[in-house]
């Protein structure tokens, strides 16, 4: 529908949601998942804050701090550019921490945060659910 104007969360949840089937496929080493979830959080990193980048370069912690990425996806991003490889649990962690940060960001604005709400909602509901079970629980115990 967009072509060639994907919008950037879009297409970096594509990314990283293709990492994550990959890596539970078991159809790639170690190595080529760091590969694959690497250049996923590169892109991610980069694109996400080319769009504050002003006429005077900024330093990617700085644009990362505006936007609330965590800085230590900014350091594993560097790491995996400039760095030795890290560990594919590091990797993945990343994956999963911007993947959080996309959900939270874009995916329930665009929703019209229905993510979060239904999620509070579960938690509450789960709540009372306790609190019922263990009143019985207690109620059983006196009697």
């Amino acid at each position: 529908r967009y072509g060639p104007k994907m919008p950037l969360a879009v297409d970096c949840t594509a990314e990283l949601i293709r990492c994550k089937v990959l890596d539970s496929s078991g159809r790639l080493k170690s190595h080529e998942l760091i590969l694959s979830y690497g250049l996923a959080l590169v892109r991610f990193v980069n694109l996400i804050t080319e769009r504050k980048q002003k006429m005077v370069s900024i330093p990617l912690r700085q644009l990362a701090r505006e936007v609330d990425i965590p800085i230590w996806v900014v350091d594993l991003r560097h790491e995996l550019t400039h760095g030795k490889l890290p560990r594919l649990a590091l990797c993945r962690k990343g994956c999963d921490v911007v993947l959080d940060w996309l959900r939270k960001t874009y995916w329930s604005r665009q929703l019209g945060n229905t993510l979060c709400e239904e999620s509070e909602d579960e938690d509450e509901e789960e709540e009372q659910e306790e609190v019922e079970v263990n009143a019985e629980l207690d109620n059983d115990a006196w009697e």
